[in-house]
């Protein structure tokens, strides 16, 4: 088989299986949502609050899993198979989506978050090797959005982003062909 009827059989194949469509659509946008992630971490120098890198987790969950899926119903795996699988992203993105909305909260003085990231900062006021240590430490607060765009910080953005995913996922479950 030519490479040219590989690529045309691929295609078909994400045309013919909406759930397939679905699965890659997801882990496309969850591994481009983490690589945005650390671009702003690592590139722009960003770094994450300890409410940031929870949010992270759902996702480490869900890329590994809809490559998973998108092979599974590439292979025409058991409809039992896919409908879990398909659940599981959508509770993953909803428990992200509902991290997000907690910390942009937090991050807008709804409620209080955290209190080893928001809380109030202590006055050390004694000398010594101490004092010095805690001076020099620098935490990430996750009451204090680092960056904004149209009004959303990166937490609101991830709330959007992980409900969209959460509906591509709820589409690649009600469109799935029977098997």
């Amino acid at each position: 088989m030519t490479d040219v009827a590989v690529k045309a059989s691929w295609n078909e194949q994400i045309r013919r299986d909406p759930a397939a469509a679905a699965a890659l659509a997801i882990f496309v946008g969850s591994a481009a949502t983490i690589l945005g992630a650390w671009y702003f971490q690592y590139v722009l120098r960003y770094p994450p609050c300890e409410l940031c890198l929870q949010e992270r987790l759902p996702y480490h969950v869900v890329i590994p899993l809809s490559l998973l899926l998108a092979i599974a119903a590439f292979v025409r795996a058991p409809r039992a198979l896919i409908v879990v699988g398909f659940l599981a992203i959508i509770a993953a993105m909803l428990v992200s989506a509902a991290l997000g909305a907690y910390h942009a909260g937090v991050e807008w003085r709804w409620w209080p978050g955290p209190t080893d990231c928001s809380g109030p900062m202590t006055d050390f006021t004694t000398n010594g090797p101490l004092l010095s240590q805690l001076q020099s430490i620098h935490v990430v607060r996750c009451d204090e959005a680092a960056w904004r765009f149209l009004g959303l910080s990166l937490a609101g953005y991830n709330v959007l982003i992980s409900l969209a995913l959460a509906a591509i996922a709820a589409l690649g479950l009600m469109r799935r062909t029977p098997a």
